[in-house]
């Protein structure tokens, strides 16, 4: 596994690599909309979902994507009353984060009950760092992705860092890729994770152009221990953006787990920071 000591080198072949790939105008990053993970706001949400959301919409952010939590992928609230909440504050419920579990079934149909489009399994469901592991749960995605296909909903995957260990040579997240059928698995690329894992997200968007509907835009510290606002990290956000619709990127929910302050002055940051990239 590529370890943490590569987070100088890999950071510096992004920045290296900003004059040799396509370019989105500043324009157009500034104009793009931008929406949020809920873990993000995980414990205000447990407390007060309606009136979190409220404060989220105020930040200006645009579409929602939501997470597991003690009460449920919808905070307390019925899938229906998500939906219509986020809806009258002018956002979206675009996504959301689930398990492919025994329950799946009634995740989908909640999903539907929403408004979501997408469900999207948010970590491995099954342990086993092997490629043969890796190839069973492409086959099990591929068949959820046949099942939310049917409901007209859109099923992916979101991952961590451990997806980029190696076996016998082969990067298990390419063992994924290669054997998950693109119109049935749509993958939620962290760029953060990537990036601790000692990868470049730009060897993946060339990789596999398209393949990246969606995206978890988050900076990490440069010990990779813990994700931190926008610009203070190891992420070089400004050649993601401008590399976007290589990726096939249609919905970026900034995420970040732990905040130099309070997660409200922390997304202010960072959607401020993209204002005045």
């Amino acid at each position: 596994m590529n370890t943490r000591r590569n987070f100088l080198k890999n950071a510096s072949l992004l920045s290296a690599s900003t004059l040799l790939m396509p370019q989105l105008s500043m324009a157009a990053i500034k104009k793009a909309s931008y929406g949020v993970q809920l873990y993000s706001f995980r414990d205000a949400m447990l407390e007060n979902p309606k009136a979190t959301l409220e404060k989220i919409a105020s930040l200006g952010f645009k579409e929602i994507e939501s997470a597991g939590s003690k009460l449920g992928y919808y905070y307390g609230l019925t899938p229906s009353e998500m939906g219509k909440t986020c809806k009258a504050l002018g956002m979206k419920l675009t996504s959301g984060h689930v398990r492919l579990d025994d329950k799946f079934e009634q995740t989908m149909a909640d999903a539907v009950a929403s408004g979501q489009e997408y469900v999207i399994c948010s970590s491995m469901p099954t342990d086993g760092q092997t490629v043969d592991n890796y190839k069973k749960v492409a086959e099990q995605f591929n068949v959820a992705g046949e099942a939310c296909k049917k409901l007209g909903l859109k099923f992916g995957y979101h991952n961590h860092e451990y997806e980029f260990e190696s076996e016998d040579g082969q990067i298990l997240y390419d063992v994924l890729m290669d054997n998950t059928e693109e119109d049935l698995v749509h993958m939620e690329l962290d760029l953060g994770w990537v990036v601790v894992a000692g990868k470049e997200p730009l060897h993946y968007f060339k990789k596999y152009p398209g393949r990246f509907p969606l995206w978890h835009l988050k900076d990490m510290d440069i010990h990779g221990k813990e994700s931190t606002e926008f610009g203070k990290g190891i992420l070089d956000i400004e050649l993601m953006l401008k590399n976007k619709d290589l990726s096939g990127a249609k919905h970026i929910y900034i995420e970040q787990e732990e905040y130099a302050s309070t997660p409200v002055e922390s997304m202010r940051h960072n959607m401020n920071y993209l204002k005045n990239i």
